[in-house]
């Protein structure tokens, strides 16, 4: 996977003043689309868009320094006027691009390399599993992007609970894991970017087919789970196994992830505050 990532940023830079489409990108280096912007996101911290553009304009910033007009670096960079260059250009430097020139300001940007860093100490368990095609059936809400603490939103939805539909959540389970879940899809576009919103279900999986209008039912197909153990204070450890799976093991393994909802379940300790086992299946595919 590392090498493919970089092939992706190689391919890149041939290609900064062309159109670039982000799909033709993955395409290049054999990769899904869905699994190479995750993993990519993971790792650099950026949206892969987000990279695009830091490049273009750290190179439209030397392009100044070079004497080259504002006009031709607009054109150049796939900016359709050189108003639209100069607020991009602000935005991202806090800089004109006039005062570049003026002050002979440098802000660069330079391109990204991956490369493994192996951390002693620090392992990850892991677990392959197939499952047959089931239905998330649970309630659910919209709820704000939040990947670290406590989501009060999250909250407030199992706190929405009736008893009726608790009763039938624990009529209609009858598939591993026999936990109540959590799982997450339909996901804003701002994903990545931990902005907008997404919906989250909290409910069980089963194979049943009839669910009164009390729940939702969400379908699941068939497919393979990667499933990640882990124990530890809660959430933390939780939402730092989810981080480690695109962060660490999906770049060195042979799995990339698929656009399913993924889900956990966490045991809270009776005998150790904010404390619980939990476990992160995620969706996935050998990679071809």
């Amino acid at each position: 996977m590392l090498q493919e990532l970089n092939r992706a940023i190689e391919y890149i830079e041939e290609h900064l003043t062309d159109e670039l489409y982000l799909e033709k990108i993955s395409k290049y280096v054999g990769i899904s689309d869905y699994h190479f912007r995750t993993v990519f996101f993971y790792l650099a911290g950026m949206t892969l868009s987000e990279y695009i553009k830091n490049r273009r304009l750290s190179e439209a910033n030397k392009d100044l320094l070079m004497g080259e007009k504002v006009t031709d670096i607009a054109y150049k960079y796939g900016y359709c006027s050189m108003d639209g260059f100069t607020r991009a250009f602000k935005k991202w430097s806090c800089f004109l691009p006039s005062d570049v020139v003026k002050k002979r300001i440098s802000k660069p940007f330079p391109k990204l390399s991956f490369v493994i860093t192996i951390k002693g100490g620090n392992t990850m368990e892991c677990r392959i599993e197939e499952k047959p095609a089931f239905y998330l059936v649970g309630v659910s809400k919209r709820v704000p992007m939040q990947f670290e603490g406590v989501n009060n939103a999250i909250v407030d939805l199992a706190m929405s609970i009736t008893k009726e539909q608790r009763e039938e959540m624990h009529a209609l389970q009858n598939m591993e894991p026999h936990q109540i879940i959590n799982a997450s899809y339909e996901a804003d576009a701002g994903f990545l970017k931990e902005e907008g919103e997404l919906t989250h279900l909290i409910g069980v999986l089963t194979t049943k087919e009839d669910v009164s209008d009390r729940l939702v039912k969400v379908p699941v197909e068939a497919c393979v789970w990667a499933v990640f153990p882990n124990e530890g204070p809660f959430p933390f450890t939780l939402q730092n196994t989810m981080a480690r799976v695109y962060s660490e093991w999906l770049p060195t393994s042979d799995y990339e992830v698929i656009n399913m909802p993924a889900f956990s379940f966490s045991k809270m300790d009776e005998h150790k505050k904010d404390y619980a086992y939990s476990e992160v299946w995620t969706p996935v595919r050998k990679k071809k």
